[in-house]
């Protein structure tokens, strides 16, 4: 993977993809302490779910083969079965039993009539022909999962939902991929740490604040080496104590740039890093490959120093990288179209992400506004905008009016 690379948006996330291997170390958790966290293996179920036929609503139950087509139904009421407290007896032809949601269903009963489609005279209920069938409105045993079957795939990040059904299956703990350990780095001889004085030229580091949320926000172990000088030793020496502790290390500046011959040959003696020019605005520099230190291996993702260009490439290169280095199944970013409110000019040739905010259209639908001056440098713009706005490589210019593709943040962040 050597040398310089000129590649579109699509070709170098296939090589991305290729080339990486998910972490393979598990390790047990309570369910409590698995949110965001990948599952290691497939979650089979050691219970049917439901555990027995029950009712899906309030109503009656009986026999659905004593329904009649041709004239009313009537059943005599012999009582009541409320949820966790199942009717001991066996309900005959001619009776019903009054049931509530979840109860289980009696012996006897397969069908249940809902409340408001009956009418009740005293202990009788009555059923109108045709407003019901048999079997209708009852939950049968192992309906949602069979004994044995997979309730959650491997692969899965655990989401809320998730934990309450681990929960309702009767299970404790789960087995999950080890957290995935990102080494973060910024670069460059202009960067101040917050709370320094500014000196002339120098401007704050916001790049590692705006990365270290990012990679938080996946559910993954950071690990901040601080800010690095353009020196060639204090590269190395950061570059080592990086690999010597990550899986993956992402840096910010000068290293993605690769403009300095210091920071070629140190990669080249380190690794076998690409310096890729990708087609895309912004984040056009970037680089990537494996480096190593002291007989372990790191991914390094070295991305451009503007803070938008920083933040648009791991969204475009290392978001789904990282997610397939934890193991996570690759799900797809949800991509939303919206019109325009105001024309875009874009050449075909590269693929382009305009800040942009999404907001509903006037008569139905999603409309998406640019959000001020789209300089790589200007994250203020970033911060005002819910959604990127994907420019495909092909595309041209877009006129107000015309849909276009939106990644929304809350599908990336």
């Amino acid at each position: 993977m050597a040398g310089d690379l000129n590649l579109s948006v699509a070709q170098a996330r296939a090589a991305i993809a290729a080339a990486l291997r998910p972490v393979q170390e598990t390790e047990t958790i309570p369910v409590l302490q698995a949110l965001g966290r990948v599952l290691a293996a497939d979650l089979l179920s050691p219970i049917a779910v439901p555990a027995h036929d029950n009712s899906a609503m309030d109503g009656f139950a009986f026999a659905g083969s004593a329904l009649r087509s041709d004239k009313v139904s009537r059943f005599d009421c012999i009582g009541t079965s409320f949820a966790g407290a199942p009717w001991p007896g066996v309900v005959a032809d001619g009776q019903c039993l009054r049931i509530m949601t979840g109860a289980v269903m009696p012996d006897g009963c397969d069908t249940v009539v809902p409340q408001e489609l009956c009418r009740v005279e005293g202990s009788t209920v009555l059923i109108e022909p045709g407003v019901l069938r048999p079997g209708e409105n009852r939950r049968k045993r192992g309906e949602d999962l069979a004994v044995g079957q997979a309730a959650l795939q491997a692969g899965r990040v655990l989401k809320p939902s998730d934990l309450g059904l681990v929960a309702s299956l009767g299970i404790s703990e789960v087995t999950v991929r080890r957290k995935l350990r990102v080494a973060l780095f910024s670069t460059g001889d202009e960067l101040r740490a917050l709370g320094e004085p500014l000196d002339a030229g120098c401007i704050y580091d916001s790049n590692r604040y705006s990365l270290m949320g990012a990679l938080q926000r996946l559910g993954l172990e950071v690990v901040d080496l601080g800010l690095v000088r353009d020196d060639p030793a204090a590269l190395q020496t950061t570059l080592e104590a990086a690999v010597a502790q990550a899986d993956v290390v992402l840096t910010s500046g000068g290293v993605s740039v690769g403009e300095a011959d210091h920071t070629r040959a140190l990669l080249a003696r380190m690794g076998e890093v690409a310096f890729w020019k990708v087609a895309m605005r912004p984040g056009r520099p970037f680089a990537f490959g494996p480096v190593h230190a002291a007989g372990r291996s790191s991914w390094l993702f070295a991305l451009p120093g503007n803070p938008v260009a920083a933040l648009v490439a791991f969204y475009v290169f290392a978001r789904e990288a990282l997610l397939q280095l934890a193991g996570a199944t690759p799900e797809p970013l949800p991509v939303l179209q919206a019109r325009c409110t105001l024309a875009m000019r874009k050449r075909p040739g590269r693929t382009e992400f305009q800040r942009g905010r999404v907001s509903p259209a006037p008569g139905g639908g999603w409309q998406v506004a640019i959000t001020g001056s789209q300089g790589a440098g200007i994250l203020r713009s970033m911060s005002e905008a819910n959604a990127l706005v994907v420019l495909g490589h092909e595309q041209g210019s877009v006129a107000a009016g015309d849909l276009v593709d939106v990644w929304l943040f809350d599908g990336l962040v």
